[in-house]
């Protein structure tokens, strides 16, 4: 059992605007984000908001695989938003796919395949790569939890890759190294991506 956090709480002070509800050919990224989603084997779907999230609850699908976590830490960085993530999600997940609203461009398939890979290989963090460059979405093993609901506030998931250092996995997907901070970089990446489908053959 895989449990997908969806990482939605952070400001856009960059962006200017909800970057969870940017659009993405017409539909707000979130909705892109949620649909490709539920055509993965995640078993659960924790989507953790914080700032603004009464403009974007409304995005989000009302379905038995989807949960909305409120992180009143938001402003303490992504970290605290897993931490609420995690505690929320199944006792049985043998881990957590970290999914930051910004990379809205993975291919449902594409997280099929690091979810099996993770299956298979057991590590205890997966980190899938393009090109040899590193991307998202990461899954954390369950034997973690402790350690990552214990960070200090001061400190990112990446100061557990000196005890944990990451397996990776290569992934013909362009969409897991793609991301954005600002409308330009949207922009850009969306550029790359005309109307494309994701992985499925079903356009979102």
């Amino acid at each position: 059992m895989i449990t997908c956090i969806l990482l939605s709480a952070g400001a856009s002070e960059r962006f200017g605007s909800p970057k969870a509800l940017a659009s993405l050919w017409g539909t707000p990224v979130i909705v892109h984000i949620q649909t490709a989603l539920l055509q993965t084997s995640c078993d659960k779907i924790i989507v953790v908001l914080g700032a603004q999230a009464d403009q974007i609850q409304p995005s989000i699908f009302i379905h038995s695989r989807i949960r909305v976590v409120y992180n009143k830490n938001h402003y303490f960085g992504q970290a605290s938003s897993v931490q609420a993530g995690w505690r929320e999600a199944d006792i049985s997940s043998k881990g957590v796919l970290l999914l930051p609203v910004d990379c809205p461009l993975v291919a449902a398939s594409s997280i099929d395949k690091i979810i099996d890979y993770f299956g298979k290989h057991d590590p205890d963090i997966l980190v899938p790569s393009y090109q040899n460059k590193k991307g998202h979405p990461p899954i954390f093993h369950q034997r973690l939890k402790s350690k990552v609901l214990n960070l200090p506030k001061d400190q990112g998931l990446n100061s557990l890759f000196a005890q944990h250092p990451p397996q990776t996995v290569d992934i013909d997907d362009e969409g897991i190294v793609k991301s954005f901070n600002t409308p330009q970089e949207l922009e850009k990446i969306i550029s790359g991506f005309p109307t494309k489908t994701f992985g499925n053959d079903e356009q979102l």
